[in-house]
């Protein structure tokens, strides 16, 4: 237990580290002095709370919870909250920093933020994760908010939890404010097209993707890791776009056809976790299903899946990473060095916050949009970011990852510049 800890310690303390360094990288193209980077590279704030939680069995557990605020020059932070038994503080502080890139990359008005408690949902009863939510957010509410830093949805979280955390912060605001949290109940003004968001954010840029290498969409082949809501969406939307979706993995293995699966049948026979393949006998294992031959390959699971180990094998023309931090930044290199397009996290993921920012502004406002106009408002949000970063990727020889850094951090550093704070 304590070295599986430390295993996690160790790849959170990368993830920061590898972040830090692309960033570095990004400001010194874009002709930024040292202070930027020094403003950059670390959260502007970070929160630790502990939270008391009164347990089934009648005993007082205490839990460890984050939350991050990256950089509000721009504007409030936003991010999501992940229960996980492998949240770190780094983590949170790596994840914070890619959020504000990702708003930067769609032009959002935030910077970026997030949070996490370390706790394994899958263990838990409704009740106790109840309140492990409210008392989460009875521990933040003096830097969150509406105009400060706005929660969502992230790892083994939903929309339920949402709701909860939303009333809690309305009992302690006295009044509902339904714009403090994204990722509600429609019910309690949540957006339409939410839930499917980051899967189809990454769907368009699989689109553009294919554009721009003249890979028709039908009939093409699709290696998807991860089976989750991300993974499932997705899957289900490139199915239906006559894709073949020759394999599919989730924690327990992968399943492979080269004729393609039937997604309708799986997605009806996968259980609340996004597992599925425990009810199959031939499963081949989550390293084979990376090097499977194909045409678009989306890690769409956890963090460091393709590395300088396995880069070498990978046979996509176009690897898009719907999961945060799946390729390594040696794995970057390889990659494009063999003409591997890839499509990086913090633009292919994009989605979830850009609907976030959608439900936002209609809980500001107070009027609603109908599904398809979220669905076009999104399309043209991601159709000109993708084109954005190829652009910027193109024009100065760079990779997708480099050129995603540029476009995100210049908007942060630009207004953090003008208010005088570099």
């Amino acid at each position: 237990m304590v070295a599986d800890k430390q295993a996690d310690s160790n790849k959170s303390d990368d993830i920061l580290l590898s972040t830090q360094e692309v960033i570095k990288t990004a400001l010194n193209k874009l002709g930024y002095p040292e202070e930027a980077y020094e403003l950059m590279k670390e959260p502007v704030r970070m929160m630790t709370v502990r939270i008391p939680v009164r347990m089934d069995d009648g005993k007082i557990k205490i839990f460890t919870g984050y939350r991050a605020q990256h950089n509000d020059a721009v504007g409030p932070t936003k991010g999501g909250v992940r229960f996980h038994p492998n949240v770190t503080e780094n983590e949170v502080r790596a994840l914070s920093i890619w959020m504000s890139l990702k708003a930067g990359i769609v032009d959002l008005p935030y910077g970026g933020g997030k949070g996490g408690i370390i706790c394994d949902p899958r263990k838990m009863s409704f009740r106790e994760l109840e309140a492990l939510s409210r008392g989460y957010v009875r521990a933040i509410s003096q830097i969150v908010g509406p105009t400060k830093d706005i929660p969502a949805p992230d790892v083994f979280t939903n929309s339920q939890i949402m709701a909860w955390m939303m009333d809690e912060y309305s009992r302690i605001d006295e009044f509902n404010n339904p714009g403090f949290i994204t990722g509600k109940p429609i019910v309690l003004g949540g957006s339409h097209g939410r839930e499917s968001a980051t899967a189809k954010g990454v769907t368009i840029c699989i689109e553009e993707a294919c554009k721009k290498l003249g890979i028709e969409i039908k009939g093409a082949r699709v290696v998807v890791q991860g089976f989750g809501n991300a993974g499932s969406f997705l899957a289900k939307f490139m199915y239906d776009m006559g894709a073949k979706i020759i394999a599919i993995s989730d924690a327990e293995g992968a399943l492979h056809d080269p004729d393609g699966l039937d997604i309708d049948y799986l997605l009806d026979r996968r259980d609340s976790f996004g597992t599925v393949t425990n009810l199959f006998e031939d499963t081949i294992s989550n390293e084979e299903m990376l090097e499977l031959d194909t045409d678009i390959l989306v890690p769409a699971a956890i963090e460091n899946q393709i590395t300088k180990d396995n880069a070498h094998n990978i046979k996509a023309s176009i690897v898009v990473e719907a999961a945060n931090g799946p390729t390594t930044l040696e794995a970057t290199k390889i990659l494009t060095e063999r003409d591997i397009l890839i499509v990086p996290d913090v633009l292919a993921s994009s989605g979830g916050v850009t609907v976030s920012y959608f439900e936002w502004v209609q809980n500001n406002q107070g009027y609603y949009w109908k599904e398809e106009e979220v669905q076009e408002k999104l399309r043209e949000v991601l159709v000109k970011s993708f084109n954005n970063v190829y652009t910027t990727a193109q024009n100065r020889q760079i990779d997708m990852r480099l050129a995603a850094y540029m476009v995100g951090v210049r908007k942060l550093t630009e207004a953090a510049r003008f208010r005088g704070w570099i």
